[in-house]
């Protein structure tokens, strides 16, 4: 399971063995695209098991092939929602695991200058109030970007939202605590600091770059 942290009340941390092993990998600057692009959904799949265990279920009746039994199910519409573009990289691995799970798209670019986002997507579902909402990005920085997703999700009616990241700053974690304290933030480490430049320190790099084999 993943642990609370003692500073961020919002923030849970995997000190899975399994998860940070994968995790050293991706930080490896000699890592290729496509094994990075495979430990990415691979930790994200990982993930996602603590990140639904509150979700609302029901018991259900069923038949087997041999009689009368109960079970449980899922209540509601889950939705996926992937930040782009980097969050495209852990979204097949969250839907490898739930592939009953909608996916809506949030197009968001960092201004350079301001480091605030600027939004060019929108395709989300109506109906994002039907299920909980579980918003995907590699890296949460400065937190601009994941709040602004949160806002956009809330404005479509989403009441349970989650986020899952692999790395983030206390800089992101600090703002999503402060515009979205009710927000759960899940992540497989809590890194050093953000640089001049917006970046996460230790990090991994730009993910989107090495998820798609692109130059920054």
């Amino acid at each position: 399971m993943p642990r609370l942290h003692p500073d961020f009340p919002n923030l849970h941390v995997f000190d899975h063995p399994l998860i940070q092993h994968k995790l050293t990998y991706v930080r490896d600057r000699e890592t290729g695209f496509r094994a990075f692009r495979a430990l990415v959904n691979q930790i994200a799949g990982l993930m996602v098991f603590e990140v639904t265990r509150t979700f609302p279920h029901e018991r259900v009746d069923v038949e087997t092939p041999l009689e009368g039994t109960t079970g449980m199910r899922i209540r509601g519409k889950i939705t996926i929602c992937p930040i782009l573009r980097a969050g495209l990289g852990m979204s097949s691995g969250v839907s490898e695991i739930m592939p009953e799970a909608r996916v809506g798209h949030i197009g968001l670019v960092r201004d350079e200058e301001s480091l605030e986002p600027i939004e060019y997507l929108n395709r989300l579902p109506s109906d994002l109030d039907a299920g909980p909402v579980i918003l995907i990005d590699p890296m949460l920085a400065t937190g601009g970007s994941a709040s602004a997703a949160v806002s956009m999700t809330r404005r479509r009616g989403a009441k349970d939202i989650r986020m899952i990241c692999l790395v983030a700053a206390p800089e992101g974690v600090a703002r999503m605590l402060n515009d979205h304290p009710t927000v759960p933030v899940y992540a497989a480490a809590l890194d050093r600091e953000l640089d001049d430049r917006g970046y996460i320190r230790p990090g991994l790099g730009d993910a989107g770059d090495r998820l798609f084999g692109t130059d920054s």
